[in-house]
């Protein structure tokens, strides 16, 4: 597991659904020793008081069905940043 992998899989699975929303998520950092994953969403996902249930619901779940080695995810996105943030 690597990444790239795991970001492909993010483009590839999740953010068609993220982009419904106007919406995005991408990889900040990956450690692959611990298998701890940082994340960022962005456009209307940046903000959105909905985030945290979107990450935990339905990114996470996929993620770690795909990836059962994956440990931890974790969201580092400033919500309160950013040109148009969904709700601040």
């Amino acid at each position: 597991m690597t990444g790239d992998e795991i970001q492909k899989f993010i483009d590839e699975d999740i953010n068609p659904g993220l982009e419904m929303h106007g919406g995005y998520l991408v990889i900040d950092k990956f450690d692959e020793e611990h298998s701890h994953l940082y994340v960022k969403l962005g456009g209307g996902c940046q903000g959105c008081a909905s985030s945290i249930i979107t990450l935990k619901l339905m990114v996470e779940n996929m993620l770690k069905e795909q990836f059962p080695d994956l440990k931890e995810i974790e969201d580092v996105t400033d919500h309160s940043a950013g040109e148009n943030p969904y709700y601040t």
